[in-house]
């Protein structure tokens, strides 16, 4: 069984206890808090990360497992999965369908396998380096390819917003507010990995976060690189996953998503 087996039997499984939760955190299930207010966690991400690593460590003894809920599994050789068992917690808490599981492989080559399932949607992104990357909807399974958009003012875009934005400067609110001036559009989904998917299946031009983790991104990135796209840094560097600075698009509009981010004016607030 190839490694991309393994993953989709854990992610079939995952799907089951996910949307046994979908939108009951808000009518008795446990609801928790994590970092902040907005740093959600529920029962149905403890129970989707426990089945998950349960499938990997069985399947992968030797590789470490790192989980967003607690799992550190970091010995081994050179391999790390990265599971994000309910990305976009807070949509699934309210029952919005918007929220995937993510799972990355990392080894001495960099991001190297990447399935992203939104079980609500009925939406599952995979790929591995070197072997494209793919989408099955609706029974069906086609070919990942980035968008054509040559230009930034042409450009549909997505973002998100730090745990810490009620109390860190460092919000992305100047960003946002000055790509939503020179791009066509910028959209708010909730879930990093599925906005890194959906640059991959050409659905957003291009796509910008920070203060992520290696759980939210690892997937996303082997799909965008996989469908045709580039993923870099704030500044264009060669990505840092540990520094969760990520600009992600189909490439043509990839320098001008770069310098617009670099050319951010400091957001005047009132009040």
């Amino acid at each position: 069984m190839s490694a991309l087996d393994v993953v989709a039997q854990a992610a079939d499984e995952a799907a089951v206890i996910a949307l046994g939760g979908l939108g009951l955190a808000r009518h008795g299930r446990t609801l928790g808090r994590k970092q902040s207010a907005s740093d959600l966690v529920t029962e149905s991400d403890l129970a989707v990360e426990r089945a998950v690593v349960g499938r990997l460590r069985a399947a992968f003894p030797g590789d470490a497992i790192v989980g967003e809920e607690g799992t550190a599994d970091v010995a081994g050789a050179g391999r790390a999965w990265y599971v994000d068992p309910i990305d976009g917690t807070t949509n699934f808490a309210h029952g919005l369908p918007f929220f995937c599981l993510s799972i990355g492989l990392q080894d001495e080559g960099g991001p190297a396998l990447g399935l992203i399932d939104a079980p609500a949607l009925g939406w599952r992104f995979t790929a591995t380096r070197g072997g494209g990357a793919f989408l099955r909807m609706g029974g069906e399974t086609r070919r990942l390819a980035v968008s054509r958009t040559a230009r930034l003012d042409e450009a549909l875009l997505a973002t998100g917003f730090p745990y810490d934005l009620r109390t860190s400067p460092e919000d992305n609110l100047a960003e946002f507010a000055h790509l939503q001036r020179v791009a066509q559009a910028v959209r708010r989904v909730g879930a990093a990995a599925l906005d890194l998917a959906m640059v991959a299946a050409g659905w957003l031009d291009g796509y910008w976060e920070q203060k992520l983790k290696p759980w939210d991104l690892v997937a996303g990135v082997v799909l965008v690189a996989e469908a045709g796209g580039r993923v870099s840094g704030y500044g264009g560097e060669p990505l840092d996953i540990g520094r969760g600075r990520l600009v992600a698009s189909n490439g043509a509009i990839h320098d001008e998503l770069v310098g617009a981010l670099g050319a951010v004016p400091p957001l005047v607030r009132t009040g």
